[in-house]
């Protein structure tokens, strides 16, 4: 299968680096333009220059904190015409349940879900208008196996699943399509450390991996981190015209995590 998408223009929250950077190289390399996204100015400059120039398309820089007001506007300013909206940007930590404050589940809503929301609202009528689209959140497999030791980070990933659907029911009709993506436990930075919240410290960070997917995460049907490239497949597919026909769906990337033939 062969994916080109010259003369896309795309944007990726919080891309300046892990799940984010990978998505937004993939669709770089399959010919996008794409939007590379941080809260300020220096990181995106800086994960641009680690990128380098080498694939089909352009890099674009769209900073901005899309948590706020003020921060999505400049991102809309940077990039007033999409034709692919990936909404990556989440927070997680591990917290026991019932230390969870309403602070707490207000900011990991806030972050997870009204940012993606707030983005949709902007981009969406534009793709409507012009027949041709694509909209993409990043969920988790924690969107339908709650995990004990974040259940404030699954409720936002379970409330993307119904964010996506309906939204793909607002572009019913249309060449625009939105979907979700549950991507499994991926080795990112933030991942690391959050593996040795959960695991001995002074454990060998291989070790220390082999422990959390035995300990934490045993239905993994590959018993192994997910690597971002893995990830990124999935959402460059769905970016493509040859998925014409997903929409409204929440397609796994979960290593087999979730123990159940549907989502």
């Amino acid at each position: 299968m062969h994916i080109d998408l010259s003369g896309k223009t795309a944007l990726v929250t919080a891309s300046t680096g892990g799940i984010g950077g990978a998505i937004a190289a993939g669709l770089a390399q399959a010919g996008a333009s794409v939007g590379i996204n941080g809260r300020s100015v220096g990181s995106v400059a800086a994960a641009m220059e680690r990128m380098g120039s080498a694939w089909q398309g352009a890099l674009l820089a769209a900073p901005g904190d899309v948590t706020t007001d003020e921060g999505l506007e400049q991102v809309v300013s940077a990039l007033p015409h999409l034709d692919i909206l990936v909404n990556n940007l989440g927070v997680f930590e591990a917290r026991p349940a019932l230390e969870i404050d309403d602070a707490e589940w207000r900011r990991y809503f806030e972050i997870n879900v009204m940012s993606a929301v707030r983005l949709t609202r902007a981009y969406l009528p534009g793709m409507i208008e012009q027949d041709w689209g694509r909209v993409l959140y990043i969920a988790s497999d924690s969107s339908v196996a709650i995990p004990a030791e974040m259940i404030h980070y699954g409720m936002t990933k379970t409330a993307l699943l119904g964010v996506s659907r309906g939204f793909a029911k607002a572009a019913a009709g249309t060449a625009v399509t939105v979907n979700s993506v549950l991507a499994g436990a991926t080795h990112t930075g933030g991942v690391e450390d959050f593996v040795y919240q959960l695991v001995d410290r002074q454990l060998p960070w291989e070790e220390a991996q082999r422990a959390f997917m035995r300990e934490h995460r045993p239905l993994s049907l590959i018993q192994r981190l997910i690597e971002p490239e893995e990830i990124a497949n999935m959402v460059v597919y769905l970016s493509s015209p040859q998925a014409s026909a997903t929409t409204g769906g929440a397609l796994r990337v979960d290593g087999g995590y979730v123990d159940a033939i549907l989502p």
